[in-house]
């Protein structure tokens, strides 16, 4: 009697582009195991979420967070985004992952079974790692509070909308939004309820610092000579103290220091301080987040597929995605955009691994402290936590990879009609392309310096804002007299703004929301 064959079992996490909740358990337990026990990622719990693409746009037009208030902005971006997309201009993410505690990823349902794979990996793993440990990440957020916060936050401002109307609410939110990028502080602040040794040390810390400011200045000629001041420059050095101008944070100090919000209107200027503060490291960390995500994917991936796991199929389906995410399009060619985060990022890290292992004389020079130290686990992960875009890339942008990606530096003077190539990828030219790169990273460098320096209280309580202008480049003329127009109806009374060069202190420019008779 011939005996029956039996089937052998696949190897396979899944076959096909079909998925399962079956197979997404069986495929996120492999890579768990990869991403905890291989690359020793720390993990917040894992939440994920399988959405339809209607979903998908919704949550793009409410800056991805699950819960949030209503607002015009959000349904003006929701339309246009849904319209390109069904225009084909304009594809999805395949994930969306959310800064908390349990991180939360939301995967689009139309993903294959490979592309869930690779977006567990990436977003799950990766993100959710580099949101756990980046130090301005533990700093500026709290992962466990934002969701409960996100819900107090939506449930206000509906109840803001019906006892004083959709329209007064409206108002405010505008202005607050205009103002976003200007609602957040840059430098740590003591934080509430800190333990009481650690206030101690804080006021003794600004004791110090004002008797040195207040001993050093007392010391120097007046500017009349030998004079004393005058009442009016005590009065102002008073209130200056008094208000502790200069302050970049113009939600922060219109919130506190606004003669006409009544408190529902300050604490929406709060809400949406808080968003914009949440939301700050990642605008610092472009290149590294996603830099740490595309390489943690890439290597979970490619162990899978080492062990054989993954199909030959799903493997060609995840490497072309890869390829197109990391794709820089060179400086000439029309889809040019500037450098692609995702491809400066991805190859740092592989370069990092690089060195670390199979280091070069070259590397040896250049980063002394990680080449040829065997432990390129430990010290991505190091950098992961102890860096942002622009101190990474100054520290650890190799020579190496300069010439890989051809990289130099073009200067751009408004004296001449033509551009000049400064630095290439040579010799001579390595400290000056990663330091420009560097530069170009730093949001200190990219966002406009504007400061709250002097208000009248006793007269017409014009607000003062300065703008410190860097390489001759005021602000749009338009867009700055409708920012004006929005700080004015938070603070009331009129606003003036002076542009003032970084290097000579020559004023560039002047605006003000007061009309021309009144403000002569």
């Amino acid at each position: 009697m011939a005996k029956k064959a039996t089937k052998k079992k696949s190897s396979f996490l899944f076959e096909g582009s079909d998925w399962t909740f079956d197979t997404m358990s069986r495929t996120y337990d492999a890579i768990e195991e990869i991403a905890i026990n291989d690359l020793g990622l720390n993990v917040y719990p894992n939440q994920i979420e399988i959405i339809s693409s209607e979903q998908m746009l919704d949550a793009y037009s409410s800056i991805g967070m699950p819960l949030m208030y209503q607002h015009w902005s959000f349904g003006k971006h929701f339309v246009r985004e849904e319209e390109l997309y069904r225009k084909g201009a304009r594809g999805l993410a395949y994930e969306l992952v959310i800064n908390a505690k349990p991180c939360i990823s939301y995967h689009m349902e139309e993903n294959t079974m490979a592309m869930q794979a690779l977006v567990t990996a990436h977003a799950a793993f990766g993100h959710n790692h580099f949101f756990k440990n980046n130090y301005l990440f533990r700093q500026w957020t709290d992962a466990e509070a934002i969701l409960n916060y996100m819900e107090f936050a939506k449930g206000f401002i509906a109840k803001c909308e019906e006892r004083h109307g959709p329209a007064a609410v409206e108002e405010v939110l505008d202005a607050a939004h205009a103002l976003m990028d200007h609602g957040v502080f840059r430098y740590r602040r003591t934080p509430r309820g800190a333990p009481h040794k650690e206030q101690m040390r804080a006021r003794k810390r600004q004791e110090y610092e004002e008797r040195t400011f207040n001993d050093l200045w007392r010391t120097l000629p007046s500017p009349k000579c030998g004079a004393e001041p005058s009442e009016a420059e005590v009065e102002i050095a008073k209130r200056k103290k008094s208000l502790r101008l200069p302050e970049e944070n113009l939600l922060y100090f219109l919130e506190k220091n606004s003669p006409i919000l009544e408190p529902w209107q300050r604490e929406i200027l709060h809400i949406v301080r808080k968003i914009a503060q949440y939301f700050y490291p990642q605008k610092q960390t472009k290149v590294m987040n996603e830099g740490c995500a595309t390489f943690v994917h890439y290597y979970i991936v490619n162990k899978l597929y080492d062990q054989g796991m993954l199909t030959e199929g799903a493997m060609l389906e995840i490497l072309h995605s890869h390829s197109s995410v990391v794709f820089q399009p060179s400086f000439d060619d029309p889809r040019y955009g500037g450098i692609n985060p995702y491809a400066l990022g991805f190859e740092m890290m592989q370069d990092i691994r690089r060195i670390c292992t199979e280091p070069t004389e070259e590397d040896k020079r250049w980063l002394p402290d990680i080449a040829g130290n065997g432990d390129w686990r430990g010290t991505l992960r190091d950098a992961w936590a102890n860096h942002r875009d622009e101190s990474f890339i100054q520290q650890f942008l190799s020579p190496h990879l300069i010439r890989k990606m051809r990289l130099f530096v073009l200067s751009d003077s408004e004296k001449d009609d033509y551009y000049t190539v400064s630095s290439i990828h040579d010799e001579r030219g390595y400290e000056n392309v990663r330091r420009t790169i560097s530069r170009n990273f730093d949001l200190g460098m990219i966002e406009p310096n504007i400061q709250v320096v002097d208000l009248d209280l006793r007269g017409d309580r014009q607000l003062c804002l300065q703008h410190i202008v860097r390489d001759g480049i005021p602000l749009a003329e338009k867009n700055r007299a409708e920012v004006l127009k929005h700080i004015r109806r938070l603070w009331g009374y009129d606003v003036s703004l002076h542009g003032v060069d970084n290097t000579s202190g020559e004023t560039v420019y002047r605006d003000s929301t007061a009309k021309p008779e009144a403000a002569a």
